[in-house]
């Protein structure tokens, strides 16, 4: 669950939450943050889930699983009524990515599903060196099935 508070770790507290996108690595140029961050603003206003697309210098340490999980805790992503927070962290130093779930996502993206995205979307762009590329595909496959499976009732759904 993201609502429980936790103690930031020196690798989490090295990343500050300062908008939808969090580029602490430098994967993405300007145009690509700026884009990526409308996206995830509609999305959020159309479907529900706060998506936060997050990149850090380093793990510091911790296993790509644990670093998201914390980081997604001390930022408290998404409601605490839904438990609709999502984060794709990218660790360029560590070859890592991982996708981390809040439970109220988790019929909608289940792990073979997270998988599935990072396999098919995100590492053919990595492996050819083209980190931004990746993420942003990544983030994009992430938002198709959002959309799709839209979180908040229908009577406050905007169109």
């Amino acid at each position: 669950h993201f609502d429980r508070p936790v103690a930031a770790t020196p690798a989490v507290a090295q990343l500050e939450l300062t908008g939808r996108v969090v580029d602490r690595a430098n994967v993405l140029d300007a145009a690509q943050e700026r884009t990526l961050t409308a996206m995830l603003e509609q999305l959020e206003r159309q479907a529900g889930p706060q998506f936060v697309v997050a990149t850090t210098p380093s793990l510091r340490g911790e296993t790509v699983e644990d670093f998201s999980l914390r980081l997604a805790r001390a930022w408290g992503l998404g409601s605490k009524q839904r438990n609709d927070g999502l984060l794709l962290l990218v660790a360029p130093k560590e070859r890592k990515v991982r996708i981390e779930v809040g439970k109220g996502l988790e019929t909608t993206l289940p792990d073979p599903l997270c998988a599935a995205i990072i396999e098919r979307d995100i590492l053919p762009h990595y492996r050819q060196g083209d980190l931004a590329g990746g993420t942003v595909a990544g983030a994009n496959a992430l938002i198709a099935v959002l959309t799709s499976h839209p979180t908040l009732p229908r009577e406050t759904q905007t169109q």
